[in-house]
């Protein structure tokens, strides 16, 4: 990891990005201090469709309008502000 002040990074900070894109980490400082901390993000891993659409309906399952509400209620209730 490589270490760089504030006023570099401010000056050259589309060739600081190019490194990170590279999977370079690099340091920030300011006044000799640790400011921040450039790094690659997290790698994806892609989601379980089925998966996703079964936390949905377990979600749906568990609310409820309360009685006499509708969501045409809803609607129109927020129609009027």
């Amino acid at each position: 990891m490589s270490s760089i002040s504030y006023y570099e990074a401010r000056t050259h900070f589309s060739e600081l990005l190019d490194q990170v894109a590279r999977g370079k980490r690099i340091l920030i400082t300011r006044h000799g201090r640790p400011a921040a901390l450039l790094t690659p993000p997290p790698e994806e891993t892609p989601k379980d469709v089925k998966a996703v659409i079964g936390a949905m309906k377990e979600l749906r399952r568990g609310n409820r309008l309360g009685k006499g509400v509708t969501i045409r209620n809803l609607i129109e209730e927020g129609r009027r502000f």
